[in-house]
């Protein structure tokens, strides 16, 4: 034990007095006693690097996407089409039904208007382009309990209820400055910019009942079962399985969808009075909320082949590999302990001077490549042993991995595995908490998914030489008795 908090104390040395250059051969003989030398040696090696395909990753982001993109730098489009589903509180209430003014020739309460919104907070691209989408009602909803990937379509999965069977598929073209909504509206204070869905046509359920719209279903099924209203899993299950929201045309926008709103509006009458109120049902966290996203995945693979650099792109698009020299390492090292394994990992400038290029990844994570998906499946955190994380350095235009010697040392002692030596840089998307305060404040990461954003970049290396990244790894061995 005495010998680990020696070596650790020289470590800490090394990197705040002397940087480790090649004096430090003699720093172990000017603090320790003969008796028990600690040599401390560094040594840099090349890194191969080779971009890879994402493939489908794991969709937990809180966020959902809606929109076409073209992205200037890889001349590759993703579109993003979004499923959202809605919650109920168990106090839900609506108000008595002889209070509801609007009522149809046989005096049946009805919903004056219908409509979805869907909230967003910022966006990609030209807020003017155009794009087209179809609202499909789904038929059963997509269940709670397992991992959703990022290519999962409930169209082709069979949850959409057809137009043929009366189900919703409500077509609009829109813009994400929305000039169908008066001035006067969207210059108010505290106005929401939102895509709107009106749902005012005729609609006949599964049991084959036809109303004026989707409004009247939903309040004419609150008066049969109110019951049904105030349990999130039988309002799914017996009223509103979800709604899917499929680009069908357009390109140049895409929207980060914060909240879905399903809304009904009615007259209520209150003191004698009677005004126009509405009631709504949201997106919360207590359902699912998934983006299925589409790459050309063609023009993917002509980019992951290309030499000189390697590319990180999201949504599930592109990650870089990285190969660590493992033999090189140890080579003469087998008995010395790993202290500090630092790597660099420098971008390469976009040339494109387009006015839409998409993001620098903020986060990135580095994980074994063979535990690449049960990382995310497993939701598990970084544990700076062998999974670590990175963030954009604007000064150095880089991501800096400051130690990793914990995957060094299990590579070193498991030889066998499957992708020994190989790990993959991931962007990610990170939930974090602040405890403490003061001196004391700590930022502590909460949660780690795949960034399901859009961003793109190029990071040197995946050269013949490998010379473009290198690995500046200390080692440590006492030479005692």
């Amino acid at each position: 034990m005495r010998r680990k908090i020696i070596a650790a104390c020289m470590f800490a040395a090394c990197l705040g007095i002397v940087s480790c250059d090649d004096t430090t051969n003699s720093l172990g003989g000017s603090l320790i006693d003969n008796g028990d030398k600690l040599s401390i040696k560094a040594d840099t090696f090349s890194v191969a690097s080779e971009t890879m395909l994402a493939g489908r990753v794991v969709a937990r982001s809180a966020t959902g996407y809606l929109g076409r993109m073209d992205d200037p730098e890889t001349m590759t489009t993703v579109t993003g089409n979004l499923m959202s589903q809605f919650h109920v509180l168990s106090n839900y209430e609506l108000p008595a039904k002889d209070s509801i003014m609007s009522r149809d020739v046989n005096n049946e309460i009805i919903a004056d208007s219908c409509d979805i919104r869907l909230y967003y907070s910022t966006y990609y691209g030209d807020s003017l382009s155009q794009l087209k989408l179809t609202a499909y009602e789904l038929a059963k909803p997509v269940e709670e309990g397992k991992a959703y990937y990022s290519d999962f379509d409930p169209e082709a999965k069979g949850y959409i209820r057809t137009a043929a069977k009366g189900g919703i598929a409500e077509k609009r073209s829109f813009t994400l400055t929305d000039h169908t909504e008066a001035d006067s509206i969207r210059k108010k204070k505290g106005y929401n910019r939102n895509i709107i869905i009106r749902l005012n046509k005729q609609y006949k359920d599964k049991s084959g009942v036809t109303y004026n719209n989707y409004g009247t279903y939903l309040l004419r099924k609150y008066q049969q079962n109110p019951g049904a209203f105030r349990n999130a899993y039988r309002f799914l299950h017996e009223i509103c399985p979800g709604f899917y929201f499929k680009i069908d045309g357009g390109s140049g926008a895409m929207a980060h969808i914060q909240m879905a709103q399903l809304n009904i509006y009615f007259k209520h009458k209150q003191k004698g009075k009677v005004t126009e109120i509405s009631t709504n049902f949201v997106s919360t966290e207590e359902v699912l909320q998934l983006t299925n996203f589409s790459n050309d995945n063609t023009r993917l693979q002509q980019l992951a082949s290309e030499s000189g650099h390697t590319y990180l792109k999201t949504p599930a698009g592109m990650f870089t590999k990285l190969t660590l020299p493992m033999s090189d390492i140890m080579a003469g090292h087998t008995k010395d302990s790993i202290n500090s394994a630092k790597i660099v990992l420098y971008r390469e400038n976009n040339s494109s001077a387009s006015n839409y290029l998409f993001g620098i990844p903020k986060n990135v994570l580095m994980v074994s490549a063979d535990s690449l998906q049960s990382f995310f499946e497993n939701n598990r955190l970084p544990d700076n042993k062998t999974s670590f994380l990175a963030t954009y350095n604007s000064t150095m235009n880089a991501y800096v991995f400051n130690n990793i010697s914990g995957i060094i040392n299990l590579f070193s002692h498991n030889k066998s595995m499957p992708a020994w030596g190989k790990v993959v840089i991931v962007p990610v998307d990170l939930q974090t908490v602040t405890q403490g305060s003061g001196n004391n404040k700590q930022v502590k990461v909460t949660k780690v998914s795949h960034d399901m954003g859009l961003s793109s970049t190029k990071l040197l290396g995946n050269t013949a030489n490998g010379k473009n990244i290198l690995i500046s790894v200390i080692y440590g061995k006492f030479n005692g008795r």
